[in-house]
């Protein structure tokens, strides 16, 4: 019997692609079962990657350039066009991939202070989509190095931040709590005729005790002094985006930005029509607001629909269907821990893997706490592709190697567990 073995894994950041990763597994799966009908699906989730893969998915190609990364310096980097005719009609769409200039992977580790790091580049990249005609923008959320709601981007669409001094505010979560006005004047006039749809984790949120500087800072570089300097200044740009921009964006582009809310519980149904109907709109806690260090928030002040982000990366992938022809599942990612659970690549696969009974296997490479509740949304097991302690530059540059390693030892620990439920059946009493 031909076994039928879906690999449907995320990337490692810093490290390898999704599309590296589903063919290193595929590696360790041929050493074991040669014939395995085998199902590649990388899968991105807003960040690295998400532009060129979106590009190879969808026929379209990457446009290189270059914007301000997100320690104020130059950085190459790109967004994608899709459609406007050839194989994928409909109207140009741009892919914006926010990783691709405001990334944490772009801030040296002695940079990594996310109260000085920047969104602008985010908003060149827009502009520069505006400018090759694109007129539905998407914005890939996910990996940054940034926590600064969105302000640089906003910034470089054109709005002013200023203090109660008249000063420009300088770039930088960090000076947020400072922040007195938002002049929306200098926007750049394309934003009222483009859709821009930011997918986003719709867990993330700008605020409170879950808010994205308490959850991420830490992760970006920030003490716990600068995490609380952080969130007070993600409350008031909250507060003042809301007093500042949100009553012009209902006055001026409501009906640019206000598409019929999509059906169907939940977060996703889009922020953008709340607008349009003046129903108040809590930038502090709205599903998304805090994706990308707040990215999300800044960019639905100015008219953007977030949306859960696998209903908007994994459109046209038939997922499902693919998941449910498996036999089994093998999905994987860089760290398996208690944020798997919200919103992480292989607890999404999990669950729509479970919906048809069918098993899932986790391969990550690094396990911490928490990890052990992904049983809840449908892993069968989980395993680090580590084979011995050692350093992270090692570990990330032999992560293809452990991956097909690691994929060998859990198929070979599996049929050792076939083998011995066949030779317990064979030799149990009979009624």
């Amino acid at each position: 019997m031909t076994h039928r073995i879906a690999i449907a894994p995320s990337g490692f950041k810093e490290s390898l692609s999704a599309a590296r990763v589903a063919e290193a597994i595929a590696v360790g799966v041929r050493r074991v079962i040669p014939d395995a009908d085998l199902d590649l699906i990388p899968l991105v989730d807003g960040g690295e990657g998400t532009a060129e893969a979106l590009a190879l998915a969808g026929g379209g190609r990457l446009v290189p350039c270059t914007a301000t990364g997100p320690v104020g310096d130059p950085v190459p980097s790109h967004f994608a066009l899709l459609g406007g005719g050839g194989t994928t009609p409909g109207p140009l769409t741009a892919v914006v991939e926010m990783a691709a200039v405001a990334g944490l992977a772009l801030v040296p580790p002695g940079l990594r202070h996310p109260g000085a790091t920047t969104t602008y580049g985010v908003g060149e990249l827009i502009r520069a989509a505006l400018d090759a005609g694109a007129r539905r923008i998407l914005i890939g959320c996910g990996d940054s190095g940034t926590s600064d709601g969105g302000a640089g981007a906003l910034q470089a669409l054109g709005a002013r931040l200023t203090d109660r001094h008249g000063r420009e505010l300088r770039r930088g979560g960090g000076a947020l709590h400072e922040l007195e006005h938002i002049d929306p004047s200098g926007l750049d006039r394309r934003l009222a005729g483009a859709e821009l749809l930011v997918a986003c984790n719709p867990y993330n949120v700008l605020c409170g005790k879950r808010g994205v500087a308490r959850v991420f800072g830490p992760q970006k570089g920030a003490t716990p002094a600068e995490v609380e300097l952080l969130s007070a200044g993600l409350e008031r740009w909250a507060a003042v985006l809301a007093r500042d921009l949100l009553p012009a964006l209902n006055r001026d582009h409501a009906p640019a930005f206000a598409p019929e809310p999509e059906p169907g519980p939940g977060p996703g149904l889009g922020l953008a029509p709340a607008l349009a109907t003046g129903v108040p709109l809590d930038l502090r806690t709205a599903p998304g607001t805090g994706a990308s260090g707040g990215l999300g928030a800044g960019l639905a002040a100015v008219g953007a629909r977030l949306l859960p982000r696998y209903d908007v990366l994994l459109d046209g992938l038939d997922l499902d269907a693919r998941l449910a022809r498996a036999d089994f599942v093998i999905t994987a990612e860089g760290a398996l821990d208690h944020q798997t659970v919200r919103g992480k690549i292989p607890a999404e696969v999990a669950r729509r893997a479970q919906a048809s009974g069918v098993p899932v296997l986790v391969l990550a490479g690094t396990i911490g706490p928490g990890a052990q509740d992904v049983r809840a949304v449908g892993v069968d097991a989980y395993s680090a592709i580590l084979p011995a302690p050692m350093t992270l530059v090692e570990a990330i540059g032999r992560s293809g190697e452990f991956l097909a390693d690691a994929t060998e030892r859990a198929l070979r620990i599996m049929a050792l567990g076939s083998r011995l439920g066949e030779r317990a059946g064979r030799y149990a009493p009979s009624a």
